[in-house]
């Protein structure tokens, strides 16, 4: 689906509505600085607090602003099946390029019911699915014998993985056909995925600096390590600031600064702790990202 960066972009709010204009905007700016894809209604996106139309309206927003220019892939996971369906039909229906779909979560399911949740939302779409490991989130991890069993499946062409186990990663790149997809879920993590065989990293930090983070892929796979590793670490810091409260507090509070959102999001989730923030917005300045 795409080599490099994808973004995983937040949605804005705006007295408790989608925030349409400011999504424009951010896209926009996305389309200006050569993002390799968006990811839509992810967790950054905050898609699990919207409802089935706010998500509409999101997805139609992004395919108007950039379908053709760049892949729009949107995220369809839910706990409930027929919800991931629903979720993912509607994604097809709207004009997406792919879909994101996670684990389900909170009543977590054996390894057969997992195979049987993703299988049936597979086969729910004729779009490129990208499989999402994120087990600190959902409690349920993707065994790398279930990933490929799920590459068999013509569709399932890429995983998105968070979950921070490289002897894992390796077992995914072993077992999973050459073609397959891996991209780092983590942006501190961008270079050890890329040296277990990866593609690119599916990125909260490329919501504020996407230049930056293209520029750590395109060193690495240039053959240019030393470049990437040292771009890797001049970035760790803001990258752990980013994600010092849950994501995607911080990557708000960061667009907020720069002028593109309200610093709004939905219940449960709250403004970023103004001793953090500070400390955000000191890196930013530092880094001159504003």
């Amino acid at each position: 689906m795409f080599n490099g960066t994808g973004v995983a972009i937040v949605t804005p709010f705006k007295n408790g509505e989608v925030d349409i204009d400011a999504l424009r905007k951010l896209i926009d700016f996305h389309l200006e600085n050569h993002t390799q894809a968006l990811i839509v209604l992810g967790t950054t996106g905050e898609a699990s607090t919207q409802s089935i139309e706010e998500r509409k309206l999101v997805i139609k927003t992004a395919v108007a602003n950039a379908k053709g220019k760049i892949p729009i892939i949107i995220g369809t996971g839910s706990n409930n099946t027929a919800t991931a369906v629903k979720y993912t039909e509607q994604a097809e229906e709207l004009g997406a390029d792919g879909i994101l779909l996670t684990t389900p979560y909170y009543n977590k399911c054996t390894q057969k019911g997992l195979i049987a949740h993703l299988t049936t939302v597979a086969n729910a779409t004729t779009l490129p699915v990208i499989l999402y490991n994120v087990p600190s989130r959902t409690g349920v991890n993707i065994p790398a014998e279930v990933v490929a069993k799920m590459a068999e499946l013509d569709n399932v062409v890429g995983m998105k993985e968070a979950s921070g186990d490289m002897g894992q990663i390796l077992d995914i790149k072993r077992l999973t056909p050459p073609g397959f997809k891996i991209y780092s879920g983590n942006d501190d993590q961008v270079i050890p995925i890329y040296a277990c065989g990866g593609h690119g990293v599916i990125s909260v930090a490329g919501n504020i600096m996407p230049r930056v983070m293209q520029s750590i892929c395109a060193a690495f796979m240039e053959g240019k390590v030393e470049e990437a590793i040292s771009l890797q670490l001049k970035y760790k810091k803001c990258i752990d600031l980013l994600f010092s409260e849950v994501n995607p507090i911080p990557v708000k509070a960061a667009l907020n600064e720069m002028g593109y959102i309200e610093d709004e999001l939905r219940l449960p989730l709250t403004s970023m702790e103004a001793v953090n923030r500070e400390k955000l917005v000191e890196e930013m300045k530092k880094l001159q990202i504003i």
